[in-house]
């Protein structure tokens, strides 16, 4: 739901035939670290992968200058092209690896190869600010119970703090402004809410989803979870009282959901484009205002909010609400799941370069490293004010109403998938490592955002949902899609196959006429059943076991 967990897809690929060449051993990867020494900072240009983004990243901003001037390091960033999910496969069949790789879901496979350097002893001898940064969540890097080594590092804070969600389904500030601010907890308040908005305004768009792609599974398939109640376990559904799970669409609740949405589609209340239209066409009606609903997360549809308050058209930003199917439901938008540890950076096992590229993934665990990254530059992006540090009012304004700020500054463009302090966390001298705080969100709400707060009587928008504590406390199993799933299981063959099939059978059957919904429901658990959905359950089960004794 935040920005560090919303990215709740498992990217599962193909498997690879053939023979896996010139990868290293990893159990001799471990015994090279020499003690700690002096932060080397001799130029070097190091060579990273990163799994998740699509923009190329120069490492020319100020932040990235910075980085360079304090470490020598200069990082070489590649990435798949166009939606790519082979990259890493085929850095397996070559053997061929950049010296430091952020692999998302394929981590297994990079680990079976013999792709990655166990860190265990480099942590140990030279791993000071790492193991400061991770305290007693150093355990939660483990990979498994059968090998108990540390491979990666970073991906998503330590800590975090309840003070910012996407909720579940959002609606603009001005159509709830026009509509009185009615009281928005169910699906059948938001349709109501669509349904006398767009009576008043034909000329706009309902309901709209960017279901063409992989954000199907965000805008779709996790906005289902979410409203029946579930915890963002990805595919997943995971009961801890009996530590086991079951892949999510075989879950009537998610029926329910998936029926709404045909209903809506009948009734001309869903974008018709929803399940056609392109990511940027899709973020050009949000940034033009002709969308009176959507079912996203903020990190993916932030570029039309800034785009929005840059045009002064704050009324048509939206509001993040906590819609379930019936008011008995509670919204999981603020569950604390804790630090997962699955997913990280890896040093490449045969890199020429491990010394540094581990000293550089130290050293951006450092507190003078998490203060650049997250705040930039002293007296450029930041001052210090009674001891505080505050955003400079010129750089906090770029950052609301410029897009591009993160690619032009540096600042907050490399906090993820490094290691982070996260969100609530304080250093020695009482401010917060990242710059948010409830002080920092209330002050930076749009002009429509206050008001649709005041008149629900609230100061922030997770004063709308139910606690962390509401919701149980703290995951004891993480989030089940960030497990790294051993390449020999045949849950990622079967996942894969399933979440393909779902993708486009539940889109028709949403699309289809609601007299065919249920039958169209039933077959899709008959073909999930012949593709030895069950056998995935056990699988998965086993890992979430697995990981709660690991943890506890």
């Amino acid at each position: 739901m935040k920005k560090r967990k919303l990215v709740s897809v498992i990217l599962a690929v193909a498997v690879v035939a053939g023979t896996m060449v010139g990868c290293g051993s990893k159990d001799e990867s471990s015994n090279s670290a020499t003690p700690k020494k002096e932060l080397d900072k001799s130029p070097i240009t190091l060579t990273f992968f990163t799994a998740d983004t699509t923009d190329d990243m120069p490492f020319t901003d100020d932040v990235a200058k910075e980085i360079t001037k304090r470490t020598g390091v200069t990082l070489k960033i590649t990435h798949p092209v166009g939606g790519d999910t082979q990259a890493i496969p085929l850095m397996i069949a070559s053997g061929e690896y950049p010296d430091l790789i952020y692999a998302k879901g394929d981590t297994g496979k990079l680990i079976d190869a013999g792709a990655l350097l166990k860190l265990n002893d480099y942590i140990d001898k030279q791993g000071d600010d790492l193991k400061k940064l991770y305290g007693d969540q150093l355990k939660r890097l483990k990979y498994s119970e059968k090998d108990p080594s540390i491979y990666t590092v970073g991906t998503y804070g330590v800590s975090s703090a309840p003070w910012d969600t996407s909720g579940t389904l959002q609606l603009q500030n001005g159509v709830l402004k026009e509509l009185n601010y009615p009281q928005v907890k169910t699906l059948d308040d938001f349709e109501k809410a669509l349904k006398d908005y767009k009576a008043k305004h034909p000329d706009k768009i309902g309901l709209s989803l960017m279901g063409s792609d992989w954000r199907w599974l965000i805008t779709v398939g996790n906005t289902a979870g979410y409203v029946a109640g579930y915890p963002d376990d990805g595919q997943w559904i995971v009961d801890e009282s009996t530590q086991t799970a079951k892949y999510k669409f075989t879950d009537p609740k998610l029926k329910d959901f998936f029926k709404w949405l045909n209903k809506l589609n009948d009734e001309k209340l869903l974008d018709p484009e929803s399940f056609t239209q392109k990511y940027d066409q899709y973020i050009a009606k949000l940034s033009a205002g002709k969308v009176i609903g959507i079912a996203d997360s903020t990190w993916d549809y932030g570029t039309a909010t800034t785009s929005l308050v840059g045009a002064g058209k704050e009324d048509q930003t939206f509001a993040k609400l906590p819609v379930t199917l019936d008011a008995n439901t509670k919204c999981p938008a603020l569950k604390d799941y804790g630090f997962g540890g699955g997913w990280g950076i890896g040093v490449s096992a045969n890199s020429k370069n491990k010394d540094r590229a581990f000293q550089f993934l130290n050293w951006m665990a450092s507190d003078e490293a998490q203060v650049l990254i997250n705040w930039g530059i002293q007296d450029k992006h930041y001052k210090m004010e009674n001891g505080k540090r505050v955003v400079l009012p010129e750089v906090q304004k770029q950052k609301n109403t410029d897009k591009d700020f993160g690619k032009k500054t540096g600042v907050g463009q490399y906090v993820y998938p490094f290691p982070e302090r996260g969100d609530g966390a304080k250093d020695s001298t009482g401010n917060y490592y990242t710059t948010n705080s409830p002080e920092t969100y209330t002050a930076n709400y749009n002009k429509a955002e206050k008001e649709t707060l005041a008149a629900y009587k609230v100061k922030m928008w997770p004063d709308l949902f139910p606690t962390p504590k509401d919701l149980g406390g703290v995951s004891k199993h993480g989030q089940a899609y960030q497990y790294n799933i051993p390449s020999d299981s045949d849950l990622t063959v079967i996942q894969k196959k399933c979440d393909d099939y779902t993708q486009k059978a539940i889109t028709q059957a949403i699309l289809g006429k609601p007299a065919d919904f249920d039958k169209a429901w039933d077959e899709i658990q008959s073909t999930l059943k012949s593709y030895n959905v069950d056998k995935a359950n056990e699988e998965m089960s086993a890992l979430v076991k697995e990981k709660m004794k690991l943890w506890n």
